[in-house]
């Protein structure tokens, strides 16, 4: 088993559409981020990432790269996705937590881990979603997301077994 940790955070600015967990919402402000700042899914994607021991984030999408300016954070997921698969990793399960003063996430919730379950290919009963509000912290311009995935080993694909001819099965 596999254990990987990602956090984020993002500032809340006018004008931008609002995602978290792939998942548009509702809302007088976005998170302002070189991607399209769905701090959920840039935790997941470090978490997914930190299992295998692949580096972060900024490793295979750099801020400083044109190319993922107002990028789809889909992307990201289903890149480190490939990395766990690479090292021979399925997603057991994953457990979040998103951090922000408004909006209220509960209505939203279901349509966030069904989608984050289905980015990741599991049951929506193996992704958890929470929200709470920052109170006290002084972070109400802002969303964190926080995120634990665990990882299990994929079982090994069945060798084929070449058919036996018939003189080979006569020989023994």
């Amino acid at each position: 088993m596999r254990i990987g940790y990602g956090w984020d955070s993002h500032e809340f600015k006018d004008n931008l559409p609002l995602k978290i967990g792939g998942v548009q919402i509702p809302f007088s402000k976005g998170l302002s981020g070189h991607s399209d700042g769905d701090v959920l899914l840039h935790a997941l994607t470090d978490a997914l990432l930190g299992a295998v021991a692949a580096g972060d984030i900024g490793r295979y999408f750099p801020p400083s790269d044109p190319q993922w300016k107002g990028a789809d954070s889909t992307i990201f997921v289903q890149e480190a996705l490939k990395q766990v698969h690479r090292a021979g990793y399925a997603v057991a399960n994953v457990d979040s937590t998103v951090i922000l003063a408004e909006p209220k996430l509960g209505p939203h919730s279901v349509k966030i881990q069904a989608r984050m379950a289905k980015l990741l290919g599991i049951r929506a009963s193996q992704v958890g979603i929470k929200a709470k509000t920052p109170e006290g912290m002084g972070t109400d311009h802002a969303a964190i997301a926080h995120v634990v995935v665990l990882l299990a080993p994929r079982p090994a694909k069945p060798r084929r077994l070449r058919k036996a001819t018939w003189a080979t099965e006569r020989s023994t």
